[in-house]
């Protein structure tokens, strides 16, 4: 039964709030499926919003870094109820994922060789490969529209693959190269056909023609205000962090990590993944590639962001490394968790709450830049990277031997998601009782 809400009716922050808590509990399926699941109610079934408002909000997003469905979520809270709406809005929809993110690293820290949860990560790991494929033909097939775009995802994929070049350098040098040959990078907007007046949708409460809040008017004070207030609880986190445990220590250097990985994520996790993996496995050395790879595939079977997969991240960094002492092996790995997900998520709270008048100033002008294009082809190569290194580790026994059984799943996870596009959930559960049969058979 579809709830529709009469345009003149003003939503009350309980409603609000109970909207988003239930987004929050069931919002499977990644970035395309949460902002579907959000676009069917608010737009279609609710209409709290306009279908042009919610791209317009949607645009700005996927030019933020960070998660875009998140992001969204944060902006239409505020639009409808202001700072704390916004506030509320996206803590709802990623807090759910948090703990049941955390509760899943308890259980692989602790039961985690259980023939049980090897057998079903030995099964979703393939499944995790053909996800992965899919998302980069997914973005590339949206923003690989000329030939100097797909040189840029080939030479980013050589980038990160053969000389190990850091993600930062490949952002920095794809947005140079948009720059540079900005006649080479033209994209299509996501909606073409936004100015063409025509309404192919009922009324809603924030309309086409809606005039914009006072609270959504764009002042320079507003502006710095938040942006300096996001910088106190970015530094001053950190600093306490530091104070309290050292500069040197895991968790302060979680902190700095994370901060980074927020702003550097373009074109979402699974574009800076490879970053996470080239910090906390490569360089840092917190915690194994096996363990990253089962806690990606943990991330995909909990709602929310994939990004949250940075919570994992931190619990397993924390109790690996104790920086805490040996007695607190737990204690550091919900610190090391509830870290990551400060650092990685305060910086999408800052930039729509920073943002959002400054968007709502310009409506219907908004336009992707050059640079930002090369940045979304880049992206695609990286994400191809990740691909191949899940590969590595999947098609290999520990004994350095074709894994025979796992190329078989891999290559039938990637019919079943190209052809026959099912849900994540399905696909992780149909592949995690595959697993199962697959190490009882050999």
């Amino acid at each position: 039964m579809e709830t529709t809400t009469h345009p003149d009716q003003a939503i009350s922050l309980k409603t609000a709030f109970w909207y988003w808590l239930k987004l929050g509990f069931i919002s499977f399926g990644g970035p395309a499926g949460q902002i579907a699941m959000m676009h069917a109610e608010l737009v279609d079934q609710r209409r709290w919003i306009s279908e042009r408002r919610f791209l317009h909000a949607l645009n700005y997003c996927m030019l933020l870094p960070g998660p875009e469905a998140t992001q969204l979520a944060v902006y239409i809270g505020w639009l409808m109820h202001r700072t704390i709406g916004g506030l509320m809005a996206g803590i709802l929809f990623i807090l759910p994922s948090l703990f049941i993110l955390i509760g899943l690293s308890w259980a692989y820290m602790v039961f985690g060789k259980h023939h049980l949860v090897s057998g079903v990560l030995y099964g979703i790991k393939p499944a995790i490969v053909a996800i992965v494929l899919a998302a980069a033909w997914r973005i590339g097939s949206r923003s690989l529209r000329t030939h100097f775009l797909k040189g840029i995802a080939a030479c980013a994929l050589l980038a990160i693959t053969v000389f190990k070049l850091p993600f930062p350098a490949i952002v920095l040098f794809a947005a140079c190269a948009g720059a540079l040959f900005r006649q080479h990078c033209q994209l299509p907007t996501a909606h073409p056909d936004a100015d063409s007046g025509q309404r192919t949708h009922p009324h809603a409460l924030i309309d086409d023609d809606t005039p914009t809040p006072p609270h959504a008017r764009f002042s320079l004070r507003h502006l710095i205000l938040v942006a300096l207030a996001g910088l106190v609880l970015c530094a001053g986190g950190w600093s306490l962090i530091a104070y309290a445990t050292g500069w040197h220590n895991p968790l302060s250097e979680m902190a700095w990590l994370f901060t980074k990985t927020a702003l550097l994520s373009f074109g979402g996790a699974y574009a800076v993944l490879p970053y996470v993996f080239q910090s906390a496995v490569d360089h840092f050395q917190w915690l194994s590639a096996a363990q990253m790879m089962d806690g990606l595939a943990l991330g995909e079977t909990t709602p929310g962001p994939l990004i949250m997969v940075v919570a994992f991240v931190g619990f397993v960094s924390g109790w690996n490394q104790l920086p805490l002492g040996a007695d607190s092996q737990l204690l550091a790995g919900l610190l090391g968790a509830c870290i990551a997900f400060f650092f990685t998520f305060l910086p999408s709270f800052i930039f729509i709450l920073a943002g959002g008048p400054l968007v709502e100033s310009t409506r219907n002008q908004l336009r992707f830049t050059a640079p930002l294009s090369a940045i979304s082809a880049a992206v695609v190569g990286v994400i191809v990277s990740l691909a191949v290194f899940f590969a590595s580790h999947v098609f290999y026994t520990e004994q350095q031997q074709w894994d025979l059984p796992a190329i078989a799943l891999t290559m039938l996870a990637c019919i079943l998601v190209f052809r026959f596009k099912p849900g994540t959930i399905t696909l992780l559960a149909i592949f995690g009782a595959l697993g199962l049969l697959c190490q009882k058979l050999i």
